[in-house]
Formats: C-alpha cells, structure tokens, sequence
C-alpha cells in the first residue's frame, strides 16, 4: 500500500500533522469551543427562506465579491468599516490562509507566542512561511514589552496575535498590538475569533485599524453566531489588503448558498447573539468550581477554560470520555481544557469531574 511518505510531496512538509482535534459524538461534546446552543427556530426559518431564494439562480455563478454579505459585515461590526473594509471566506481558516498567500510564503516568516491556535502554524506551513515563535509572560500574557522584545530580536514579516487566545484564554491587549505595530514595519494579524465572549468594555484590535494599512483583524460565525457547521469567516482591514487577497483567492470562493445563510443570520445578530451571556455565565461557573475542586483554571475571556494541575490528563480524558464527556487534552502538561456548553451540560461535566476527582491516580 502506498503511504504519505512514497509521494513527492514537498520536502517541508514531511513528517507534519494535520490539525487533529478529536471528531468522537457523543452525548456531551465540549471539545472544540462550538457554541452548543442551536440556532432559533424563526431565524433558521429565515435562513431557509433566504437560501431557497438563492436555489433559484443557482445555475449562475455567485457574486463573487459577495457585496450584500460584506456590507452586512460592516454593519454588524461598526468601528467606521465599509464594505470596502472586509474580506470573508469559507472560516476564518481560509481567510488566514488567504493572507499568508498575499503577505507570506517561501523566504518570508511569522512571529507566533504558543501556546496558540494550532491552525496558525498549519497554514504557516501549508505556505512556506518560516514558523518563529516567542514566550509568553506568566499566565500566558504578552505585554508590549515582550512583544516589542522577540519582534526586535526576529524581524518577522508577520506577527500573530490570538486574542482571546486559544488554549489559553487569554487577552492580549490593544496596547500590545499597538506596540507591536510600530514596532514592525511587517503584517499584525489579530484572531478575534472568540471576541463576542470577552468581558463587557473589553478592547478590540478593530479600534486601531484607522491608520494601520498593515493591521488586520479576523474574526469568524462558528463561535459566537453559532454557525461552525456554515464555515464562515472574515476579515477588517484596510481595502488594499483586500485588493491583496483578491490576488490569492479562488474565484466564486463563496457559494451562493453560504451567502444566503450568512446575511440571514446576520440581519437576526440579536436573536443570535442571545445566548452569549449564557455561555459566559457557564465558563464563570466552570472558573468558580473547577478552583474549588483544586485545579487551577485561568481567567478566560473566549468560550471555554483552562484548568491545570490535572495529575493524568490523559486518564481524566479517558474516563470523562467513558461516560459520554469529551473535553479536550491539548499538549500542555497537567492542563485540559473545556468548552462552556448548556447549564445542563455544564453541570454533567462539573459532576462527573467532581466524582472521578479523588479516584484518579
């Protein structure tokens, strides 16, 4: 039988992994930070209407510059954007990987603090762009000063940041990304994936793009919108970046009907948006009672915690996964992290951890 390693594949990309997260269903999945609240059931109604709409034409190719959607985007996002300032794409993956083609590739490089979304370092790979990485100050902080510090010392074409970060997270904040920026004469590229999560008043990199051509901001509807299975994700930044990655990009990359349901969803953001506060309130209580129970979770501003001092991680994993939980085991010795689901799925995970609590090794 042939295997990967009898195909001349390129030399930098032997011996990679492809992104692994675990696809087990079972009856409480709080692996990879989904928003496990469903769609409601008048804007999926809307949703279907607006897509049955669109079965009608098609047999032509979409807008390939998707207006309606990009101005549905801006409005969505405020901070003074236009159409003109947004780019979206199949999930926010594909819209990063877009911008590694326009602004990385052979012989140029990205500057990344991990622990960080595993995805980054994939599409650095996937494009040729040289992976640097830098540490992270305790408790997976960055201040301005170490950012400052490793763009100095590594002169990247890129820097990434991930705010809130994924595994951790974290914030960075919008001071640090300003430092960043002036301190490069390269790309800034912020993951605001997980923004709609972060606590009230909280700082975004989208009040800084006002005179930063070389700032951009992604953020994406998995999370917060509750549209992970739509694949859609985007992009605020100046409109010659967007002139850019129209350079990479396939043609009609947006299908007629992602269009459809995105603009529905969006013209419901309300209704959508409503169970957010629901989330957060779940991942404060997994804060509060996971410390009472003797690990150690981080302040999270995203969907999900991270918790150590987990003596076994992957024997906790093991037996949450026994009784029909999946969390997460994300590399990081002694730590697990686990998505905010429903209360009810909440309360399932927090009990059978609290049970298995004093019996594991």
């Amino acid at each position: 039988m042939t295997t990967l390693d009898d195909l001349p594949i390129r030399d930098d990309l032997r011996g990679k992994k492809p992104y692994g997260a675990p696809q087990a269903h079972v009856r409480v999945e709080l692996n990879v930070n989904e928003n496990t609240h469903p769609v409601p059931e008048a804007v999926i109604d809307d949703i279907v209407a607006r897509t049955r709409e669109a079965l009608t034409s098609i047999n032509r190719y979409p807008d390939r510059e998707f207006t309606q959607l990009r101005e549905s985007l801006a409005a969505y996002l405020g901070h003074g954007l236009t159409a003109a300032n947004i780019w979206a794409a199949n999930g926010s993956n594909e819209v990063i990987q877009q911008h590694m083609q326009a602004f990385g590739g052979p012989g140029r490089s990205v500057l990344a603090f991990p622990p960080t979304y595993s995805m980054h370092s994939i599409i650095a790979n996937g494009t040729g762009t040289t992976w640097i990485t830098a540490e992270r100050d305790a408790d997976f902080r960055i201040s301005p000063e170490t950012a400052v510090a490793a763009i100095k010392a590594n002169n990247p074409s890129i820097v990434f940041f991930c705010t809130p970060n994924n595994p951790t997270g974290t914030p960075v904040s919008v001071e640090t990304i300003a430092a960043a920026y002036d301190a490069t004469d390269g790309i800034v590229f912020v993951d605001e994936a997980y923004a709609e999560f972060a606590p009230d008043g909280s700082g975004t990199a989208l009040s800084l793009l006002e005179g930063r051509p070389r700032l951009m901001v992604s953020r994406t509807m998995s999370k917060a919108f509750a549209f992970a299975g739509a694949r859609v994700g985007y992009l605020a930044a100046d409109p010659a970046v967007v002139d850019a990655i129209r350079l990479v990009r396939l043609p009609y990359h947006l299908s007629a009907l992602t269009q459809a349901a995105a603009v529905g969803a969006l013209a419901h953001a309300p209704e959508m948006l409503a169970m957010v506060d629901d989330i957060k309130a779940q991942r404060d209580r997994l804060v509060t009672e996971l410390a009472n129970m003797g690990y150690h979770p981080y302040e999270s501003a995203a969907n999900f915690v991270l918790f150590g001092n987990v003596a076994n991680p992957q024997d906790t994993f093991d037996k949450l996964l026994a009784q029909g939980i999946i969390i997460r085991d994300i590399g990081i010795a002694n730590h697990l992290r686990v998505t905010a689901g429903t209360e009810a799925e909440t309360s399932e995970f927090l009990a059978a951890l609290s049970e298995l609590n004093g019996t594991l090794a």
